[in-house]
């Protein structure tokens, strides 16, 4: 595949990509870069995980990047997910795996790595001690939204570590890409500036969009003057945050009933998150969409593209509920194996039953 095809494949996956120029000159010096994206073990899979990340995967790998997935166990146990529980949060890691398998990640393709294993090496904490004797506490302090917390919740010293660990994965690793969600940002950034000065490299950011929560843009914590990205980190689909999240185990109905209550003003394009959800995963998954709604409303249409849908929408020939109701349709098709999979596979089946029995804390 040229250089040109590949990149557009990359760009399809990064809202934003820090530098285009050096993705480009990596694509030219490596026939296989090594990219990255890390994933703490900490409850029931929503569709941001068990289907939008597939899709972005695909692309990736299609562009020839050889990924690696990072189970962060031990980021999981500092950010006291499953109640502090490592060996159940391992549990979650495998319960993962399972997801991913039902949702058509192609095993072959990808490679696994769990923090446990990065954490046995000593040349690993001398890198965290090497970035950390790099990196200002208040900058530390910053990265703290990559654990989805505010800086007023932080209360112990072990959460100051979570971020120079997470900035240590990307070069033990071996990663020439982080390909993380928007709201890992800073720490990416952080790799950036600290990694040539202890004498890593520089990786190139590809940010992928955050999907929005059914609830829509929330009001933004304040973390500093970032106002934009504090908005996104504030109104992401969140797997710890069940009012805003649809999940790979829910039913057709739940699904119906969720994107129904969700927020989708009429007219209105921006921070809508059915919108949202019909560009960033209807579009990438399937060619077309099609609404079918009674005569009396003006009959089925087919939408060939996000943007023919969105300036219909814009201009009131599509109502909220239409919408909708197709959005919840094509999204329960991609959710139906992965159900179906944790219903027929008893290794899967019983490692759902222990996540969704245990106390799942944010």
């Amino acid at each position: 595949m040229e250089i040109e095809d590949r990149l557009k494949l990359i760009q399809n996956v990064g809202e934003e990509i820090v530098t285009m120029e050096e993705l480009r000159s990596l694509l030219q010096e490596k026939k296989e870069p090594i990219a990255y994206d890390g994933f703490e073990p900490s409850g029931l899979a929503h569709i941001v995980f068990g289907i939008y990340r597939p899709l972005l995967l695909r692309d990736m790998i299609k562009a020839g990047v050889k990924f690696r997935l990072f189970l962060a166990d031990w980021h999981a146990w500092i950010n006291r997910k499953m109640g502090g529980d490592l060996e159940l949060i391992r549990t979650v890691g495998k319960y993962f795996i399972e997801v991913w398998k039902a949702a058509g990640v192609p095993m072959d393709k990808v490679e696994f790595f769990w923090a446990s294993d990065l954490v046995d090496n000593s040349d690993y904490w001398k890198t965290v001690i090497e970035i950390s004797m790099k990196t200002t506490v208040e900058r530390t302090k910053r990265c703290l939204t990559i654990m989805g917390r505010k800086e007023a919740e932080l209360r112990e010293t072990a959460q100051l570590l979570y971020p120079l660990m997470q900035c240590a994965d990307i070069f033990h690793l071996e990663c020439d890409i982080t390909q993380l969600g928007m709201d890992q940002r800073r720490v990416n950034m952080l790799a950036r500036e600290v990694g040539p000065k202890i004498g890593f490299w520089k990786p190139v950011v590809v940010s992928h969009h955050m999907l929005l929560g059914l609830e829509g843009p929330k009001e933004t914590s304040g973390f500093d003057d970032d106002s934009n990205l504090d908005l996104i980190i504030s109104s992401k689909m969140s797997k710890s945050k069940p009012e805003s999240a649809i999940y790979v185990h829910d039913s057709p109905e739940d699904i119906n009933r969720k994107i129904r209550k969700a927020y989708c003003p009429n007219k209105q394009v921006e921070l809508n998150p059915i919108l949202d959800y019909a560009k960033h995963i209807v579009f990438r998954a399937f060619p077309k969409m099609l609404v079918e709604r009674p005569a009396k409303f003006g009959g089925d249409v087919e939408f060939a593209s996000y943007n023919e849908l969105e300036e219909a929408y814009l201009q009131g020939k599509l109502h909220p509920l239409d919408l909708k109701k197709t959005v919840a349709k094509y999204i329960d098709k991609l959710v139906a194996p992965i159900r179906k999979h944790f219903e027929e596979n008893a290794t899967a089946r019983s490692l759902y039953e222990t996540i969704k029995n245990a106390e799942i804390t944010r």
